[in-house]
C-alpha cells in the first residue's frame, strides 16, 4: 500500500463502539471512513463535512461498489464471525470488536479465511495500551519477578437494567455469549498476554440478580494452573449495586509482590519488589462512558493507529487473530468445566 495513501474503511455496527470507531477515524488524518452499515434506517451520517452512505447490512455495502480497505466490525457478539468472513471473502482487511467470535470453531474460519485472501485479522483488546499494562508487560518480559507463584484477577462491575434493556441484544445467548465474552474478555486476553496458556480450570458459575435480564451467569469463580508455572483465578461479577468496584490485578511472584487496580485497571495500587525502583507511568485515559455505566479505557484510537502502521508496512500486529482465538478459547473452555 502507498505509505501516502489514506486507508478507507467501513464501520459495521452504529452503536456506541461503532461511533467511538468512527470519532476514532476522524481523528487519525491517515485515515478515512467510506462507509458504515446498521440495522436502523440511518441513511448517512455526517463525517468530516460529508455525508457517508450508510447501508443496511454487509451484503449491500459490498455489493454498492464502494472501495474501502478495512471492514471494522462493531456488531452484537454473535455476528462478529458472519461478516468477518463476507469482508475477508470481498478481500477486505478486519477490524473485529472483542470478542473474535463466540466459538474457537468460528475464529478458526476467520483465521483460515484471512489466510486464503491474504488480509489482516485485528482484534480490538485495547487494555493492551494502558501504561499499568505496558509496564506489567515489560516487568515480566524482563523476568524482574522471577518465577510466578499465583495470579488474582477480579473484576467486579455494575451491569444492571440500565444496561440490559428489554429487547436488546444484550443479555441473550445467541448475540451476547456470556458475561465473560462481553465484559471481561479484555481482561482475559491481559492475562494471557502475560502469563501464557492455562488449565486444570475449575469453575464455578451463578446468575443472582440478573435471571430476569440475562440468559446466563452473573458472577463466577474460577481457578487454574498456568501452564508456564503458578497458579490463578479470576473472580468476576455484574452484580455490584449501582456502579463498578473494580478491575484489578494481584501478582505474587519469587521477586516482589504487585497490584494493579481501580475500576478499570489503570492505576499500579502496589508494587513492592526486590531491588526494584518502580518508573513514573504516564497517566491512564478515562474510561468509555456509556451514561448509566462505564466501560474499560478509551483506548481505542492505539487500535486505528496500529492497523495504519501495519497496512503501511511501518510495524507489526498488536492483536493478532491468533491471540483472538485464544481468548475465545478459554472463556469456552471456562464454560465447558463449571
Amino acid at each position: 500500500m502507498n505509505t501516502t495513501e489514506k486507508i478507507k474503511f467501513a464501520v459495521v455496527g452504529m452503536g456506541h463502539i461503532g461511533k467511538r470507531h468512527a470519532t476514532m477515524l476522524e481523528g487519525n488524518a491517515e485515515c478515512e471512513l467510506a462507509a458504515a452499515c446498521d440495522v436502523f434506517p440511518l441513511g448517512s451520517i455526517v463525517f468530516r463535512g460529508n455525508d457517508v452512505p450508510v447501508f443496511n447490512g454487509v451484503e449491500k455495502l459490498l455489493k454498492s461498489g464502494i472501495s474501502f480497505d478495512v471492514l471494522s466490525i462493531a456488531t452484537p457478539n454473535g455476528f462478529h464471525e458472519e461478516q468477518a468472513l463476507q469482508g475477508l471473502k470481498a478481500g477486505k482487511h478486519v477490524v473485529i470488536e472483542k470478542p473474535m467470535a463466540l466459538s474457537k470453531a468460528g475464529c478458526e474460519k476467520i483465521i483460515y479465511e484471512s489466510l486464503h485472501q491474504h488480509r489482516q485479522v485485528f482484534c480490538v483488546m485495547q487494555n493492551r495500551y494502558s501504561p499499568p499494562s505496558v509496564w506489567l508487560k515489560k516487568i515480566l518480559a524482563d523476568n524482574i519477578l522471577g518465577k510466578i507463584f499465583m495470579v488474582q484477577i477480579n473484576c467486579y462491575w455494575n451491569r444492571d437494567e440500565r444496561y440490559y434493556t428489554k429487547g436488546n441484544w444484550h443479555g441473550t445467548k445467541n448475540l451476547d455469549g456470556g458475561t465473560l465474552f462481553t465484559q471481561f474478555s479484555h481482561f482475559i486476553d491481559i492475562m494471557f498476554w502475560l502469563f501464557g496458556d492455562i488449565t486444570n480450570i475449575n469453575a464455578s458459575l451463578r446468575n443472582f440478580n440478573h435471571k430476569d435480564l440475562t440468559e446466563f451467569e452473573d458472577s463466577g469463580f474460577v481457578q487454574f494452573d498456568f501452564v508456564n508455572g503458578g497458579m490463578g483465578s479470576i473472580n468476576y461479577s455484574t452484580s455490584c449495586w449501582n456502579k463498578n468496584l473494580e478491575s484489578s490485578i494481584t501478582i505474587i511472584a519469587e521477586n516482589g509482590t504487585v497490584k494493579v487496580g481501580g475500576q478499570y485497571m489503570n492505576e499500579v495500587e502496589y508494587c513492592h519488589i526486590k531491588n526494584y525502583t518502580m518508573p513514573q507511568l504516564p497517566p491512564s485515559n478515562p474510561p468509555n462512558d456509556y451514561g448509566a455505566y462505564k466501560g474499560s479505557a478509551a483506548n481505542h484510537h492505539y487500535i486505528f493507529e496500529n492497523v495504519v502502521d501495519v497496512l503501511k508496512g511501518r510495524s507489526p500486529i498488536t492483536t493478532n487473530a491468533l491471540e483472538g482465538l485464544k481468548v475465545v478459547e478459554i472463556i469456552e473452555r471456562i464454560y465447558n468445566n463449571q
